[in-house]
């Protein structure tokens, strides 16, 4: 049977304005592997095509609570309402989950979509059962709950709603300024102890924002969104991630001192990850667009990862290990000091849950 998304294959390193993915490799799960070779010579450089639009499969489920146990994570369960991500962020660590559906985790990760259009019948359903203990959800732990499509289906909007009735606990974390568009369930919830926002900034350099996060708001319309959330009482820190090394990390002390001039409480960071498929797309587009400084880029990624281009134990994952990313702690760590950001994460309130109302259910005797 066909995958509802025709697997398009495309030369590679062919740059599309609002695309980040210079190729879309094959999904490491398929069976047979196909590359282009339009010219086996190797003289002619690849002649661009029609640049790929944004494709969106809806899908029903029957579950949109994901657990885990990483000891890496402060939170348990997580909500993604999209599978994909049109911001197309070249360093993103889920890129690699397109590929279990048989996409690629290249442009078919920032072109074919999957909208989990019933997300808030499920969620409801989830929190109704007799056995369901409240602790915080990550809204958007995988891909952005506010990326573009975002502004037609509202998903996004429609679970928060449940949440903000059942008075659950969320965290949402998102780089995109359309989460001002829910300020007012936001600002409700905060009144409740009920929920933190994290803006994601890793640059505030424009020029790189655009190749680095092509569809992702800029730098400084996040901190436009910072602002306005702090000012309407949400509790909002600022997320510096990733860092990678002599490209982003100079912008580390500007991203915490503009983050704290708008509002923003808490401030965290993460390294560059690299994990299977992302570790070629990235080195790709890094050779594209930076050529100059791609060598130093992956001399320090292999210097902070045990001498690899990606290191997955849990502890050192999302930190690296070695001297420069121990520098790279310590100015953190100082200038997040410096500016104020260093208060404890707010902890939420679990103890005013209650479950769904259902129209079917047996009224309380209370």
């Amino acid at each position: 049977m066909a995958h509802p998304f025709e697997q398009t294959i495309r030369p590679d390193r062919i740059a599309h304005k609002g695309r980040a993915a210079l190729s879309n490799r094959n999904s490491r799960f398929n069976l047979l592997q196909r590359e282009a070779d339009l010219d086996p010579a190797g003289d002619l450089e690849p002649q661009p095509g029609p640049a790929p639009r944004t494709q969106v499969r809806i899908e029903f489920v029957r579950s949109i609570l994901s657990t885990n146990r990483s000891p890496d994570l402060p939170f348990d369960r997580s909500i993604n309402p999209y599978r994909g991500c049109e911001h197309g962020c070249i360093y993103c660590y889920a890129r690699p989950s397109h590929a279990y559906l048989g996409l690629s985790p290249g442009l078919d990760f920032e072109t074919k979509l999957t909208v989990k259009t019933n997300a808030a019948q499920a969620l409801v359903r989830e929190l109704s059962q007799p056995g369901y203990r409240p602790a915080f959800i990550a809204l958007g732990a995988n891909t952005d709950p506010y990326q573009p499509i975002e502004r037609n289906f509202q998903v996004t909007r429609s679970l928060l709603q449940i949440l903000s009735d059942c008075h659950h606990p969320v965290v949402v974390t998102t780089k995109s300024a359309q989460v001002v568009r829910d300020i007012d369930l936001l600002a409700s919830m905060a009144a409740r102890n009920l929920v933190q926002v994290l803006v994601s900034i890793a640059t505030l350099d424009g020029e790189l924002a655009r190749t680095l996060e092509p569809r992702a708001n800029a730098p400084g319309r996040r901190l436009d969104a910072v602002g306005r959330l702090a000012r309407a009482g949400v509790p909002v820190g600022v997320l510096v991630a990733p860092v990678i090394p002599a490209l982003t990390d100079e912008s580390i002390e500007k991203v915490l001192q503009s983050a704290s001039e708008a509002g923003a409480c808490t401030a965290g960071y993460t390294m560059l990850r690299l994990p299977l498929e992302v570790r070629d797309l990235f080195v790709e587009w890094l050779r594209t667009h930076y050529p100059q400084r791609a060598d130093r880029v992956m001399s320090l990624v292999r210097q902070m990862r045990d001498g690899r281009d990606n290191d997955p134990a849990f502890g050192s994952r999302m930190r690296g290990s070695g001297p420069y990313a121990e520098l790279i702690c310590q100015r953190f760590k100082l200038a997040r000091r410096r500016f104020g950001l260093d208060r404890p994460r707010p902890v939420l309130d679990t103890s005013r849950f209650r479950p769904p109302q259902s129209s079917c259910a047996q009224m309380s005797l209370l």
